[in-house]
């Protein structure tokens, strides 16, 4: 789920210093919720900038959260795909892609098959860049307030239409 990106920070101070606040408020108030369920939580991007108390509060998530087995929920905090192929490109000293891919911000996350891009916007705005090579692409009109379990149904819907091919035929 991509939160905050690495070009947020542009924005305004107050609007970012509001943003940090409630993304704080709301891992607090999320956490025991995604625990209870068996979700692991896992923080993508880079921990530098992040305030102090959300960095605890996302600590906190993934401590809690570390040995669930459902699902894995990577919270994309000062995020860039950009600055996470650089990153990864200054301490690859391996051979292929498996090795490059063990440099990137969550190694062990899994390409994402489909991604789901809500708000109109028809761009991939700089997320899971290296990740995203083979995803399909589900553009939704919705903003992500409005983003139901209707529009989920029906983004896996039409993406479950798709013939994946790899660049085979």
């Amino acid at each position: 789920m991509f939160v905050f990106s690495t070009e947020n920070w542009s924005r305004p101070a107050l609007e970012v210093a509001e943003l940090m606040g409630m993304f704080t408020r709301r891992i607090a108030l999320e956490t025991p919720i995604l625990h209870g369920q068996g979700v692991r939580v896992r923080l993508l991007g880079a921990r530098e900038c992040l305030p102090a108390g959300l960095l605890e509060r996302l600590d906190r998530a993934q401590s809690l959260t570390e040995d669930n087995r459902g699902l894995t929920l990577f919270l994309a905090f000062n995020y860039g795909g950009r600055a996470e192929i650089l990153r990864a490109a200054g301490r690859f000293d391996g051979a292929d892609e498996q090795d490059f891919a063990r440099c990137l911000y969550a190694p062990d996350m899994h390409d994402p098959d489909v991604i789901i891009r809500t708000g109109g916007e028809r761009r991939l705005s700089n997320f899971l860049l290296w990740q995203s090579a083979y995803a399909e692409l589900v553009f939704r009109d919705e903003l992500w307030p409005d983003f139901d379990a209707g529009a989920l149904r029906a983004s896996l819907a039409e993406y479950d239409e798709r013939a994946r091919r790899f660049g085979g035929r």
